[in-house]
């Protein structure tokens, strides 16, 4: 929804700012620093409100430690992390083509293949090696996203399979489901997923500021 009710406007904007660059009145890393800052605080209200109300709504992990406060932090700070990126990936897209229909063409190709690499509709290990495993699986913005969402309702509780011989209760672990069932990768924790979106964006952003700068420089 951000891409769709954003892109247009944010077109106008680099219009707008491409005209005043002409004219000298600032340069592309300033207005990549107020356009990232000017924005941040109505992108964390807008993932904050519906955070908060569909996290127990859906009935989320409330946490055996810190009464579920963390995994609330975490699964807000990974909508914000989203749509942070969709915006990030719309500069990209807008200063490459400033045609609207082209650029959410572009935009929506790029979203939906790293919503389908992401491991949630074809599993991590079922995933065709060439090309769309590597490397896509890989750079995908929603596996780090999907994966940490994981980590965060599933780790540190306990669930019963059934029962023993004897009566007694089998248990599984959430651990032992995300790594055998969802193959989720367990070699780090899911602030080090939250810690990859950001560095993403960050990247998405030092990409636009680098394309900007390029055709500045090839511009006649």
């Amino acid at each position: 929804m951000t891409l769709v009710g954003g892109f247009a406007p944010l077109l106008e904007e680099i219009k707008v700012f491409e005209r005043e660059r002409l004219n000298g009145h600032y340069g592309v890393t300033a207005f990549l620093t107020g356009n990232t800052f000017s924005a941040l605080p109505y992108m964390l209200i807008a993932t904050m409100i519906p955070g908060l109300i569909s996290y127990y709504l859906c009935g989320l992990h409330k946490g055996l430690i810190h009464s579920g406060t963390e995994n609330l932090i975490y699964f807000v700070s990974v909508l914000s992390a989203i749509v942070i990126w969709v915006e990030s990936l719309m500069l990209v897209v807008g200063s490459v083509s400033p045609n609207y229909v082209t650029g959410m063409s572009i935009a929506c190709g790029v979203q939906g293949i790293m919503i389908l690499v992401a491991g949630f509709y074809r599993l991590p290990k079922d995933i065709p090696k060439p090309l769309w495993k590597y490397p896509l699986y890989y750079v995908s913005f929603h596996k780090y996203a999907l994966q940490g969402c994981y980590k965060n309702e599933f780790e540190g509780l306990t669930f019963v399979m059934g029962q023993n011989g004897g009566g007694e209760n089998i248990y599984i672990s959430g651990r032992e489901i995300l790594r055998d069932t969802w193959q989720v990768e367990m070699g780090h924790s899911k602030w080090v997923d939250l810690g990859i979106l950001f560095v993403m964006i960050a990247v998405y952003r030092m990409l636009f500021l680098g394309i900007t700068k390029t055709r500045e420089k090839l511009r006649p």
